[in-house]
């Protein structure tokens, strides 16, 4: 019965392990490191996931966005906005933008695209009510700027099919947006957290560059 709440109810699978706690049960969901062998297809096919994005960049991410893969040209991209990054050393992309030094001086249209980031973050922190999540947008919130960028989203919309990335260093432009895709029918805590955020040129002239660094 407590599976079938969770299931109907849509709870993710950690929190349904929660509840399978509480109730006096055993949790029946496990959580995997993603190097376990028994996710090596998943690994696969995350690696031909990013492979097929390029020359565009490509990230895998876990649930509070802590980077977990990145392509080739996500890694040329990052380097050329920020310089070159120090090699193991760990990075989460919510902190990368919300950052005063990191990619906001880059990034044009930053009260914009970080107000509806945040937004992200907050429904997260209301669907997996963990302490984790909620130190994550609390922690956003205290980078100067966030907190007003994201009132001021509450005022207005936006143009356009979709919210646009527009970055800028040495006169070199970019326009971008970005999909994100998770797993189909994950049975695996890990892998329900996953996110694989794909970005694609809004410009011929973005496109030109990306594909003159792959030459």
């Amino acid at each position: 019965m407590v599976l079938r709440l969770a299931e109907v109810l849509d709870i993710p699978l950690r929190q349904s392990n929660d509840l399978l706690l509480a109730a006096g049960f055993a949790p029946v969901w496990r959580e995997s490191a993603l190097d376990d062998t028994s996710l090596a297809p998943v690994n696969r096919a995350l690696d031909h996931i990013l492979t097929q994005q390029e020359p565009f960049p490509a990230v895998v991410v876990d649930r509070r966005w802590k980077l977990l893969r990145a392509n080739r040209a996500a890694v040329r991209f990052v380097e050329f906005l920020v310089g070159p990054l120090e090699p193991g050393a760990p990075v989460n992309l919510a902190d990368a933008l919300a950052a005063p030094d990191i990619l906001k001086p880059y990034l044009t249209n930053w009260n914009e695209v970080v107000a509806y980031f945040v937004r992200t973050v907050e429904a997260d922190a209301l669907a997996d009510g963990t302490t984790e999540t909620a130190d994550l947008l609390s922690r956003l919130m205290t980078y100067p700027g966030v907190e007003g960028a994201a009132s001021d989203l509450l005022l207005g919309g936006t143009e356009g099919p979709v919210l646009p990335m527009y970055f800028e260093k040495d006169r070199t432009r970019f326009a971008l947006f970005t999909t994100i895709a998770t797993l189909g029918t994950p049975k695996d805590i890990t892998l329900q957290e996953l996110r694989i955020e794909s970005f694609f040129p809004m410009d011929e002239a973005t496109r030109e560059v990306f594909s003159a660094w792959e030459a």
